[in-house]
Parts: structure tokens; C-alpha cells; sequence
């Protein structure tokens, strides 16, 4: 059962993250399909691919792009999946939809690839409480381009949010960051209360 191009996944729980505990209750967050920051992004690889030669492997957790788990409808309303449907809760991926991996229980961005924390506001009249275009690295896809814990500015939407960790974080392509900050050690992380 493996694909020559493309590996083949499954969600990590479900292909729908839009439900959050609260104290003994299940509290539905959201009921539309169409809403991708509720579709999950966690996934397991359950087969490599043939022709390519990667380190990745079977039983890899892996993060990926958001359209590989999620329905639609189509022009007469009907309840589609995704083009990357298999079959039987399994997903076909290809490399370029891959974000992160985890080896050894750490997390390691794809090559390309960081993800940063916002950071609060220092601003205490702003409505915003997150800093815009800055943030805190969390993850590196192991180059010397950035570091850990170092404090980044980036383009202006190139931030796609995720959720890892109890973590609300931002995968940002390397070629968006504009300016390295280093760090201070003053900069609080912000992460909404709805985490």
C-alpha cells in the first residue's frame, strides 16, 4: 500500500480539532467544514513513498498543510473530501505539505521552514494584544539561518497559524523573515486564553 510520489496519512485523532473540554463537558468551538483553523493539522504517516528518499518514515508524527483533511462542498451543496482522500480515514501527502516532524520526541521544521511564538504587546493602549510581525522562535528547520529563542520580524501574511502543544504558533517560511531581533529576555510569548 504505498504510493510512488506521495506518502500515505492519517489524522492523528480526528480530521476536525473543534472541540474543547471544559471542566467534564465537550464545548463545540465551531460546526462549519469550511473553517480551516479547525481542521487538524496532526498527522501519521502510515507509508513513505517509493520514489522518494526521505527521513521520514512509517509511524512519523507529522504536521501538514490543512486542506489534506478537510471537506467542502461542492456547486450543489454536496459534502465533498479533500482531493487528497484515499480511502478508509488514509490521506495521500505530498513532501511540500509537510510542515514539521518529530524525531526522538522533538519537533523539527521541514527545510524552509521556522515556527515562532507572538509575542504580547508592549503597548498597553493597544486594542491588539499581540505584537504584529514579530515573534519568538520555537522551532528551526536545523539551519544557521535562525535560532531558537531568538526574536524575529516577518512579512506581513505569511503567517499561518497552528496549534502544537497547547502552542498557538505561526509556520513562517524562512524567505518572509525580515530582520532578526536577537533577544532581549523581556519579550513575554502571548497565547490567548481559548488555547
Amino acid at each position: 500500500m504505498n504510493n510512488p510520489y506521495a506518502f500515505i496519512i492519517q489524522p492523528k485523532e480526528n480530521r476536525y480539532k473543534n472541540t474543547k473540554k471544559v471542566s467534564d463537558k465537550n464545548l463545540i468551538l465551531n460546526t462549519s467544514i469550511s473553517d480551516h483553523r479547525y481542521v487538524s493539522k496532526e498527522a501519521i504517516i502510515k507509508a513513505p513513498p517509493l520514489a522518494l528518499k526521505t527521513h521520514l518514515g512509517e509511524s512519523d508524527n507529522i504536521i501538514v498543510h490543512h486542506n489534506i483533511f478537510r471537506r467542502y462542498y461542492d456547486a450543489h451543496g454536496n459534502e465533498k473530501n479533500s482531493g487528497s482522500y484515499f480511502k478508509e480515514n488514509l490521506y495521500f501527502c505530498h513532501l511540500d505539505q509537510i510542515y514539521m516532524y518529530e524525531k526522538n520526541n522533538n519537533w523539527v521544521a521541514m527545510p524552509g521552514y521556522c515556527f515562532v511564538n507572538p509575542i504580547e504587546s508592549e503597548n498597553e493602549w493597544d486594542e491588539n494584544k499581540e505584537e504584529p510581525l514579530r515573534g519568538i522562535v520555537v522551532y528551526t528547520d536545523g539551519s544557521d539561518f535562525v535560532t531558537k529563542k531568538e526574536v524575529v520580524g516577518f512579512t506581513p501574511n505569511s503567517e499561518f497559524e497552528f496549534i502544537i502543544g497547547g502552542k498557538r504558533l505561526y509556520r513562517i517560511k524562512l524567505n518572509d523573515i525580515t530582520i532578526r531581533y536577537g533577544r532581549k529576555g523581556t519579550e513575554k510569548l502571548y497565547n490567548p486564553s481559548w488555547l
